[in-house]
């Protein structure tokens, strides 16, 4: 039987289709999770330097408010994070949401790649060069 190893010699593996499956998924709980927590701690990095922002719902506003200072490119995100910054922490947490089925279109390609599946190589490879150039395209 193929995939099934006598006793005492290890677990067998899962057919390659299953082992891409779980690959994936794992890529994609592993994003979220990440976002979630980097979310969660700019979120709490600008309640700690911004106590204000707890007790006076006018800082609160100021801050929520859509004209408010808040980073719109990579440059200022990265700077903010250096600088600790809350609400650049925030925006980071969110890029990685964003880039996370980004990446998991790429993993599909290296288990493609692995599974020697060459058109679903090439069909996820396109799939990916759009998502890139809509990135760069939507910036311009």
């Amino acid at each position: 039987m193929s995939g099934v190893l006598p006793p005492g010699h290890g677990p067998a593996l899962p057919p390659p289709s299953r082992r891409a499956e779980l690959i994936i998924s794992r890529t994609l709980r592993a994003g979220v999770i990440l976002s979630i927590t980097i979310v969660l701690v700019g979120a709490l990095v600008s309640f700690l330097n911004h106590p204000e922002y707890v007790s006076s719902r006018t800082e609160l506003n100021r801050l929520t408010h859509p004209g408010a200072a808040k980073p719109q490119t990579l440059r200022s995100v990265f700077r903010g994070v250096l600088d600790l910054r809350g609400e650049a922490i925030i925006a980071l947490g969110l890029l990685v949401l964003i880039a996370t089925p980004v990446v998991r279109v790429a993993v599909s390609i290296l288990t493609f790649v692995e599974e020697k599946d060459r058109t679903y190589v090439a069909i996820t490879t396109t799939v990916l060069l759009l998502l890139l150039l809509s990135f760069v395209l939507g910036r311009a």
